[in-house]
């Protein structure tokens, strides 16, 4: 999708009361965040950064497992709120970036289950990762925005921009011992 097509399809805001009154739309749009003006997706992104620690204090199969419910969860959620909002992947919708940041955050876990020393700076690295990946968009992760709809489609590009995230930080946490 260009520039100009997301420019078009953000144009229109939907009401904070509709957004705010909704449990889909609200949690949708990040309990609010999503409704920014300006960089709905980083103020999306924040929420994730709570969600992986209190994550990160569940036992591995059940940080899996709740990840992989809430990505299945976020394509159902997506798609539902971006139906009502008869606006596919509006940019308010940033529960897709919720959970990328998390998949992104993955390569800190065990780092952080033995020493939470560096763990802010851990944070921030997953968070200016990701956001660049999910920005940038390189490929696969633009073809895959082209070519899913849907929930499906709003989530995977940002889990997928999230697994490059997490390779890059896990990269630089193996490299620097």
């Amino acid at each position: 999708m260009s520039r100009s097509e997301k420019s078009a399809r953000n144009a229109w805001r939907p009401k904070a009361s509709v957004i705010l009154r909704s449990p889909v739309h609200l949690l949708a749009f990040g309990f609010g965040t999503g409704l920014m003006p300006k960089g709905p997706g980083t103020a999306g992104t924040v929420v994730g950064v709570p969600l992986f620690v209190a994550m990160m204090q569940l036992s591995w199969p059940a940080f899996v497992l709740l990840l992989l419910a809430l990505s299945v969860f976020g394509c159902w959620l997506c798609g539902e709120s971006a139906r009502r909002l008869g606006v596919h992947d509006y940019g308010g919708i940033v529960f897709d970036e919720i959970i990328g940041y998390v998949v992104a955050a993955v390569p800190l876990l065990p780092v952080f289950m033995l020493n939470r020393h560096g763990l802010v700076a851990g944070l921030a690295a997953a968070f200016v990762l990701f956001r660049i990946f999910d920005i940038w968009k390189p490929w696969p992760i633009s073809w895959l925005d082209a070519q899913l709809h849907g929930g499906v489609g709003i989530m995977v590009d940002d889990l997928v921009a999230g697994l490059f995230a997490g390779a890059v930080l896990g990269a630089a946490l193996v490299l620097t011992g």
